[in-house]
């Protein structure tokens, strides 16, 4: 399949509806934390792309490191560092790490920075990273995951 019409990429490159406030993005988790029998996959851009979604508890673990980490290092009295599909019904969830913005326009020949996670429904592919997230994202993904050392 042409990487140009993976469904995953698809919908990464639709429209998106930015979280601009704190109590949008608790009310996205809770969304998350019930049960919808939708598996979910757990990307963090950079790493090896999941081959099978999360578990239900896998992903509560997630969300609960994810949320601290958010509001510790976005020390802001708003969000707008997550974007969703659908606030309704998400699919597709992208959030961005808050070490790593850049520009979202994208300034001069610089293309805007990718998501830092991205929670899907649909399997993802790999985004062709430009560059390995900073090393102590890394280790902090590979704590919560179990995958490092």
């Amino acid at each position: 399949m042409n990487s140009e019409n993976h469904p995953f990429l698809q919908r990464y490159q639709g429209y998106f509806r930015n979280l601009l406030r704190w109590e949008e993005l608790d009310a996205l988790w809770q969304q998350l934390r019930s049960p919808s029998g939708q598996a979910w996959y757990i990307y963090a851009v950079g790493e090896s792309v999941p081959e099978a979604p999360s578990s239900h508890d896998a992903l509560l673990s997630f969300i609960d490191e994810l949320n601290q980490l958010l509001r510790s290092e976005h020390d802001y009295d708003y969000c707008g560092i997550v974007y969703v599909d659908d606030a309704t019904a998400p699919s597709l969830i992208k959030i961005y790490d808050p070490n790593n913005l850049g520009s979202s326009c994208g300034s001069g020949s610089l293309p805007p920075p990718l998501p830092g996670w991205i929670l899907s429904h649909i399997p993802p592919c790999d985004l062709n990273v430009m560059h390995a997230p900073p090393g102590n994202r890394r280790r902090w993904w590979q704590r919560i995951t179990g995958l490092g050392g």
